[in-house]
Parts: C-alpha cells; sequence; structure tokens
C-alpha cells in the first residue's frame, strides 16, 4: 500500500458494556457514543472501538499494547485510581523490565491484557 496512515482502532469486545465504558473514562479515555452498542474511546489522536459484544475466546486472547513515555508514571497513576477496588476482575501487574524496554500490565474488567510500556 502506498497510502498515509492516519490511525489504527482496534475494536474491543465488553463483558458487561457500561462496566467498560465507566472504566475506560476512569482510566483517562475520552468516550464518543456511536451508537448504543458502540463507542470510540480517545486518548489524543490514538484510539479503539468498544463494542457490547462478548465471546469469550476472542476477549480472554485479545491484547493491546500501548506506548508511553514513562511507565512508572504510568504505574503511578494506575495504582492511585484504585481500580481493583471499584472493578473486581481488574487486575494490575507491576512493571517488568524485559530487553527491549519496561512495561506494566492491566487487565480490564472484562479481561482484555493492556500493556503499558516504553522502549529503551
Amino acid at each position: 500500500m502506498k497510502q498515509n496512515a492516519v490511525s489504527v482502532r482496534p475494536f474491543i469486545g465488553a463483558k458487561d458494556f457500561e462496566q467498560s465504558r465507566n472504566f475506560y473514562q476512569d482510566i483517562g479515555f475520552n468516550e464518543t457514543v456511536l451508537s448504543p452498542v458502540l463507542s470510540l474511546f480517545k486518548w489524543g489522536e490514538l484510539g479503539f472501538y468498544l463494542q457490547d459484544a462478548y465471546v469469550k475466546d476472542w476477549i480472554d486472547n485479545t491484547m493491546v499494547f500501548f506506548q508511553v513515555e514513562n511507565v512508572t508514571h504510568t504505574w503511578d497513576e494506575l495504582i492511585s485510581l484504585e481500580l481493583e477496588k471499584k472493578y473486581p476482575d481488574v487486575k494490575l501487574t507491576p512493571i517488568r523490565v524485559e530487553n527491549w524496554g519496561r512495561e506494566c500490565f492491566l487487565h480490564d474488567p472484562s479481561g482484555i491484557l493492556w500493556h503499558f510500556g516504553e522502549f529503551y
């Protein structure tokens, strides 16, 4: 292809659409409701579509890598939100050092695994 890319926006599902909508707003995404079963969540120019759709095998195998400038700051912000208290199925995993950089992990209320990482 010889087109200039503008964005990539994956579609992800939700076990409980309303809970997931609240969760993503809590961590800093801005929501644009597109229909009763579809919303666009953006952080600056980055974004993804959240669907009111749940297929266990799909959700259990969905991962999103979110590149950040500073994983330590991201981790501190995520911890300060106390997401695990507000959303029982949310799980945070501390920063891990890899040969390519550092990352921490966040499972959303449906089980989607988010990698927040920075490259060396």
